[in-house]
């Protein structure tokens, strides 16, 4: 690639406002007061449960004098979307709504989430952004197989791939053998998938004879699940790409709330002209130092249908303002390690299933899928880890029990948990066709 082409994939873009991503960190945070204000504002006088919340903490809008002043407002939480289900957090009539998405509701009432027609132009407009910043260019083919429909990852990056100016293959998810033939065949340079769907594509391509790596695709945009460092280094090989981990959430806006960027892969630049970043103590709930690890906790500044105040994101994470090569001057968001949710406390030990999955992916002789299962003996946790042996890899009940104890030992040594590892043959781990579920938790199911 010539210089002028590597020069225009990194080079910031400017979808709405200019020099929004490279303006002096005084200017973000003015910037950031002002649109606080209203946002406090507005969803004070239109959202009673916000009203109700600001008045039992004491505080109202016009309290808020500088940036550090978020902190005295009251957080919000998934359940505070379920408990208004469905149109109770919006600060628009329900008319006023161009479009609404929800979660799958498995495991409660689905959070339900709401655009205006300035909102659908902002998320667009960000996920631009986020798409130019890892790399994408117009006229790429960006084959999307994130899912469509009330998902927020298909449409999301659906649109902003249009807005940047690319050629959209809106495939969805499933039917791999076919997205392979369509990758292959249309010469996608981008893929936007899951990482665990990406690697289900890698495998079903080796399977099949086809080479993706000798075609046009270059880059993925992976995200909606937490991902290894180590997960990336094996798409980036099985696929012949560069990984670039982006970043959202529905109740926020979708994915395109933040992105790595192609010049480094280090730290999501999160985008805070329309969103403040915070982190706090899981725990007690208190605010966080830049650079300290903690719970990801995002205000949200332009959006119209559904202001979120302080929104916990379960997310674990550290904020960075070191400078970027890419020369972007937003705050960085680095890797997200796990969830607070997602956590396992196995017989004392803190486990989150990106450790777990750090540990098997690239492990000899090991593919990388793998199944957490988690069961309750007596009063205490215990973890089963399914992986499977990599193909071609000898199978016999010896060489599995073989393995079996040196994937046992590595978790517990790079871990520090005990568990036990089943090794099964390949394909006996189930695929994802979209979001993967790495936990499967038999807990509460009488044995």
């Amino acid at each position: 690639m010539g210089q002028a082409q590597t020069a225009a994939r990194n080079a910031p873009v400017y979808m709405f406002e200019p020099g929004s991503e490279t303006m002096p960190r005084a200017q973000i945070a003015a910037l950031q007061l002002e649109r606080l204000r209203k946002t406090l504002e507005r969803a004070y006088q239109c959202v009673p449960h916000h009203r109700a919340k600001f008045d039992a903490a004491g505080v109202k809008p016009e309290d808020l004098k500088s940036l550090a002043d978020i902190v005295r407002f009251p957080f919000t939480v998934k359940t505070d979307l379920r408990d208004n289900y469905p149109f109770g957090m919006f600060a628009v009539p329900r008319e006023k709504l161009l479009r609404i998405h929800a979660s799958s509701g498995t495991t409660g009432k689905p959070t339900v989430v709401g655009y205006t027609h300035n909102d659908l132009n902002t998320w667009s407009d960000l996920m631009a952004r986020s798409m130019a910043c890892a790399g994408a260019m117009p006229g790429d083919i960006v084959h999307n197989a994130y899912g469509y429909g009330l998902f927020t990852g298909g449409l999301g990056a659906h649109y902003g791939a249009e807005r940047l100016g690319a050629t959209v293959v809106p495939v969805s998810g499933g039917g791999t053998e076919r997205q392979v033939s369509l990758l292959a065949d249309f010469g996608a340079n981008v893929l936007c998938s899951t990482p665990s769907y990406a690697l289900n594509i890698a495998e079903v391509a080796e399977k099949s004879g086809t080479d993706l790596r000798k075609g046009a695709l270059r880059l993925g945009l992976f995200g909606a699940e937490p991902w290894s460092n180590a997960m990336r280094r094996d798409l980036e090989q099985r696929l012949g790409i560069r990984a670039i981990d982006i970043y959202g959430l529905s109740e926020i806006m979708g994915p395109g709330v933040a992105c790595e960027c192609n010049a480094e892969q280090n730290g999501l630049h999160g985008w805070e002209d329309h969103f403040l970043f915070e982190t706090i103590d899981p725990e007690t709930m208190q605010p966080l130092p830049v650079g300290s690890v903690g719970e990801l906790v995002i205000t949200t500044l332009t959006k119209e249908a559904l202001p979120m105040i302080r929104y916990r994101t379960r997310d674990i994470t550290r904020l960075s303002h070191e400078p970027c090569s890419c020369g972007r001057t937003h705050v960085r968001i680095m890797r997200v390690t796990g969830r607070n949710d997602d956590m396992m406390i196995i017989r004392g030990v803190n486990v989150y299933p990106s450790q777990v999955e750090s540990v098997l992916v690239g492990f000899p002789g090991i593919a990388p899928h793998y199944q957490i299962v988690l069961t309750r003996d007596k009063a205490l946790d215990s973890m089963t880890v399914e992986v499977e042996m990599a193909p071609g890899a000898p199978m016999e009940d010896s060489d599995r029990m073989r393995k079996a104890a040196e994937v046992t030992h590595h978790i517990k040594s790079m871990i520090g948990v005990t568990c036990k590892v089943v090794v099964l043959a390949p394909g006996e781990v189930p695929r994802s066709q979209g979001k993967a579920v790495r936990v499967k938790d038999q807990r509460g199911i009488a044995g």
